[in-house]
């Protein structure tokens, strides 16, 4: 029997994943103290030389924690001791309020500078020089002006994706074939009705695209922005285990990290295949 792609791309997977845990495995075995953090550095922080050195997790002691978090993922032990539940929601919540304001934003300004030449030649020299800045080159300039951390977050999460959609969208506009735009015009066709019963459907495929970048950019960066301005959020949760000497709940963030990136990817390509049509 003939197996079908997808089961023999999924078994290949096990079989990577399986080879890679049991490298990491052996790799932490056979060491009885891996030294996480520098000697002066640890003398620095004010910790002894045993505090400075911990064993290297291995997969079985990621599993146990990652196991304890699930088991009681919304605890509430202090300011600054919540569970990686709760540090989850509050990313998520900033990310997806950031990123519905750069819809709301992006994809009307993209509409225009796809459907007129001469908005696009406008337009062009602002987005090619705000488009490369660094999203958190902006954070001290909205923690000065906003005065608020979480807002400001989100700030640098709208930010950061608008580029992409804007981009996406323009493109996707502007590539509508000529032909239905033609014949719109023969039958007299609105400009408003044009845009959205021809161009909106022609262009979703790609509008969706840049709204995938986007949503992979953001989930990237709001990390990077809790660890600066702390808190509450899984990057603020990661600099916190780090500053703890926990390795081990530093790497069950990573995968955490990885695996809602992963979902909200997923998300987006669903919502992808269903706007995209065969030629």
């Amino acid at each position: 029997m003939t197996l079908s792609l997808r089961m023999r791309g999924a078994i290949v997977s096990l079989l990577l994943l399986g080879a890679f845990l049991g490298a990491w495995h052996l790799a932490v075995g056979g060491v009885s103290a891996t030294q996480v953090m520098d000697p002066e550095y640890a003398k620095l922080m004010g910790i002894t030389a045993t505090q400075g050195k911990s064993a290297m997790p291995g997969p079985l002691d990621v599993g146990r924690t990652i196991l304890t978090h699930l088991a009681d993922p919304f605890y509430v032990k202090g300011a600054n001791d919540k569970g990686i539940g709760i540090q989850l929601i509050y990313s998520i919540g900033r990310v997806m309020v950031g990123y519905i304001l750069a819809v709301l934003v992006a994809i009307p300004v993209g509409f225009v500078i796809g459907m007129s030449p001469v908005m696009n030649r406008a337009l062009d020299p602002f987005i090619q020089i705000l488009k490369p800045v660094s999203p958190l080159a902006w954070m001290p300039l909205a923690l000065y002006t906003i005065k608020d951390s979480g807002i400001s977050s989100i700030f640098v999460i709208f930010i950061c994706s608008l580029w992409p959609m804007m981009i996406n969208t323009a493109f996707g506009v502007a590539g509508v074939r000529k032909e239905w735009l033609n014949v719109a015009l023969t039958l007299e066709v609105g400009t408003l009705r044009r845009a959205f019963t021809i161009i909106l459907p022609a262009a979703a495929p790609t509008i969706l695209t840049g709204m995938r970048i986007s949503i992979g950019i953001a989930w990237l960066v709001i990390v990077a922005a809790e660890m600066l301005v702390g808190g509450t959020g899984i990057g603020y949760f990661v600099w916190n285990e780090w500053n703890n000497l926990s390795i081990t709940n530093v790497i069950t963030s990573i995968l955490v990290i990885g695996v809602v990136g992963m979902l909200l990817d997923q998300i987006l390509a669903w919502c992808q295949h269903l706007v995209t049509f065969p030629e």
